[in-house]
C-alpha cells in the first residue's frame, strides 16, 4: 500500500470495536481478571512483547491504534507513545546510557533536547559532545570507545543543516553506537529513518501528526533489535500519554498526506518570494536548489515540510519589531506544525558550541500553516514595509 492509505488504515480494527471506524478512547487504570490463570497469562503475554491489556499505563487499543500505525508508516518494528516531544527525545536517548557513557549529538539540535544533555546527562555522568552536523562519515574521529548514542536531527532545528545520515550511521554502527534522529520535520511520511541507518526514531507528535495544535504528544519507533530498551526504558519511568491526547493524535494522523502536501506547497510559494526581496539575506529551506544540502534533500527525503528560517539583512532593533509585532496572519509563537503560521526569532549564536553562527544578520523561523500563501506574502510584505519605514 502507498503511504496515503497507510494513513488512512494503519492501525484500525473495526471488528474489534463493534465496527467502530475510530478506536474509542479507553479510559483506564485499572484491569480486572476472572481467573489466576487469566491474570498470570496476561502478564505473561505482555513479558513476551504482546499487546495485551494488563494495566492501563502499559497501554489499551487506543494507545495500540496509534503506536501501530506510526511505526507501520514510518518503517519501524513497534512505537511507543509519549505525553510530549521533549520526553520522546529524552527517554530515546536514556535507554541506552548509563554512568560513564559518552553521546555525540548535533550542533543544531532542537533546544531542549541540548538543555537535557547538558543538565540531565551531565548530572548522572553522562558526557555529551556535539558536533558540526556537516560533518558526515567525519564523525568517526569524534567515536570514542564509550559513545552509546550518535544523535542527528535532518535538517537542524531553526538553521536547517542536512546531515549525511547513511554516512554518519555507518560510522556509529562500525564503532557500536545507537544512531537516534529526531525525524519531526519531516515526518514519518517524508522521511524513511529506518531506510538510511538510523535504529531509533523520535518525533514531536505534537506538530505533524497532530496537526491542530492542541495536544502535546512524542512518539519513539524502533527497530526489532532495539525495542526492548526502548519499551523498559519508558515502562520503568511511567511515561504514559492520555488517553483523549492519543485518540486526537491518531485522528490527526490520518488526513496527515493532504496536510502536509498542502504545508510543502505552501511553503515554497512563500519561501520563493522571500529569495526575491531586497530586506532578506538568505533563505534557509532544504527544498530549495540554492540551499546548501539541497543535494542531500532530493537524495533521502521525500518532501518537505512547512517550516523553514530566513536571515535578515542586518537592521536594528526596532525596526525588527516593527516587522514582527503587527503580522496579521503569522502568530508569534513557538512550536510548529498546526494549520496556523507562526513567526519567530531566534539567536543560534547564543547555544552553538561546535560551529560558530554569524547572527549579524537576524533569523527568523516561519511556519507557513494551510491559509492562502497569498494571504500570508501580502502579511509579511506589510510588515516589511513597515521594517523599512523606521529604518
Amino acid at each position: 500500500m502507498k503511504d496515503e492509505t497507510k494513513l488512512v488504515v494503519a492501525g484500525r480494527s473495526p471488528e474489534d470495536n463493534f465496527g467502530i471506524v475510530n478506536a474509542p478512547v479507553y479510559h483506564a487504570s485499572t484491569v480486572l481478571y476472572s481467573t489466576l490463570d487469566e491474570l498470570q497469562q496476561r502478564h505473561k503475554e505482555r513479558s513476551e512483547g504482546k499487546q495485551v491489556v494488563t494495566y492501563g499505563r502499559m497501554g489499551t487499543p487506543t494507545t495500540w491504534s496509534l503506536e501501530n500505525a506510526v511505526a507501520e508508516i514510518e518503517g519501524g518494528y513497534r512505537c511507543q507513545i509519549f505525553p510530549s516531544g521533549l520526553a520522546a527525545c529524552a527517554h530515546a536517548i536514556q535507554a541506552f546510557v548509563g554512568a560513564g557513557d559518552h553521546v555525540l549529538v548535533t550542533d543544531s539540535v532542537y533546544g531542549p533536547t541540548r538543555a537535557y544533555c547538558d543538565n540531565v546527562l551531565k548530572r548522572f555522568g553522562v558526557e555529551t559532545t556535539y558536533y558540526d552536523p556537516l560533518i558526515g562519515s567525519g564523525i568517526s574521529e569524534l567515536i570514542k570507545s564509550n559513545t552509546k548514542v550518535v544523535f542527528v536531527e535532518s535538517p537542524g532545528s531553526q538553521t536547517f543543516e542536512m546531515q549525511d545520515i547513511p554516512a554518519i550511521a555507518d560510522a556509529a554502527h562500525k564503532a557500536g553506537a545507537v544512531v537516534i534522529m529526531d525525524n519531526t520535520w519531516a515526518s514519518p511520511l517524508y522521511y524513511k529513518p529506518f531506510e538510511h541507518g538510523v535504529d531509533v526514531s523520535v518525533q514531536a507528535g505534537t506538530k505533524y501528526i497532530v496537526g491542530h495544535s492542541d495536544v502535546m504528544m512524542g512518539t519513539i519507533t524502533a527497530t526489532k533489535e532495539h525495542w526492548p530498551a526502548i519499551q523498559a526504558c519508558a515502562n520503568l519511568a511511567g511515561q504514559t500519554a492520555g488517553p483523549d491526547d492519543v485518540y486526537l493524535a491518531q485522528r490527526g494522523l490520518r488526513t496527515l498526506s493532504v496536510r502536509l502536501k498542502q504545508h510543502m506547497e505552501n511553503g515554497l510559494k512563500v519561501a520563493e518570494w522571500l529569495k526575491g526581496r531586497p530586506e532578506v539575506h538568505s533563505v534557509l529551506h532544504p527544498a530549495m536548489e540554492h540551499h546548501p544540502g539541497h543535494d542531500l534533500w532530493k537524495r533521502d527525503f521525500l518532501g518537505a515540510s512547512g517550516l523553514f528560517s530566513i536571515q535578515l539583512k542586518a537592521l536594528e532593533r526596532p525596526a525588527l519589531a516593527a516587522f514582527m509585532d503587527n503580522l496579521e496572519l503569522f502568530g508569534m509563537g513557538y512550536s510548529w506544525g498546526g494549520y496556523e503560521s507562526l513567526i519567530i526569532y531566534a539567536d543560534p549564536s547564543s547555544y552553538r558550541t561546535a560551529t560558530k553562527w554569524d547572527n549579524t544578520n537576524p533569523l527568523i523561523r516561519l511556519h507557513i500553516g494551510l491559509e492562502s500563501p497569498d494571504d500570508l506574502i501580502a502579511d509579511l510584505e506589510a510588515g516589511f514595509k513597515r521594517m523599512n519605514a523606521i529604518k
